[in-house]
């Protein structure tokens, strides 16, 4: 009886969290000043400077300026924040994006590092293998004859150095 009540209280809490943190990203999401910066991050400035469009620093940047009144007026007009970025695609070309598409050729610019890194992973393992297998092939048990043979050379070298073998 205490599980199904405690089972039935979690799941209400879980769905009142839930409720919250629908009704607060709604909320974000209609709010120009939450777009304006949201879509800001997404861009790039096309001034040179290589910095995010709301972060442009360049001294006397004129493009920044002329980029973030178009984002703003894109946003009064009502128009998704999709249609905007394709806009500014249209305008500025696919470099006004802070990030690659993630279809088409853009795609490999998502999966290329993993993808590397992955096979540098792989590779250090077998490498790594490879390297143990030869180090365990190269220990081999010896013979009693060339035990006798080695014990020999290190009595001729003890007499010849004039070591007493410590």
């Amino acid at each position: 009886m205490r599980r199904a009540e405690w089972l039935r209280n979690w799941g209400r809490t879980l769905l009142a969290v839930l409720t919250v943190a629908v009704c607060l990203c709604a909320t974000g999401a209609t709010d120009p000043q939450a777009r304006f910066n949201d879509l800001g991050h997404q861009m790039m400035c096309t001034c040179g400077c290589n910095q995010v469009l709301l972060e442009c620093n360049h001294v006397g940047c004129t493009v920044s300026g002329g980029m973030r009144d178009e984002l703003t007026r894109q946003i009064a007009s009502g128009a998704n924040d999709s249609l905007i970025l394709q806009s500014f695609v249209q305008e500025y070309g696919a470099t006004v994006l802070a990030a690659p598409t993630t279809h088409g050729l853009d795609l490999v610019a998502w999966i290329m590092p993993f993808a590397v890194a992955l096979v540098a992973l792989v590779g250090t393992i077998f490498l790594v293998r490879h390297w143990a297998r030869q180090q365990a092939a190269t220990v081999v048990a010896r013979t009693p004859e060339q035990e006798r043979a080695m014990e020999a050379m290190r009595e001729r070298i003890r007499r010849e150095t004039g070591g007493d073998g410590s």
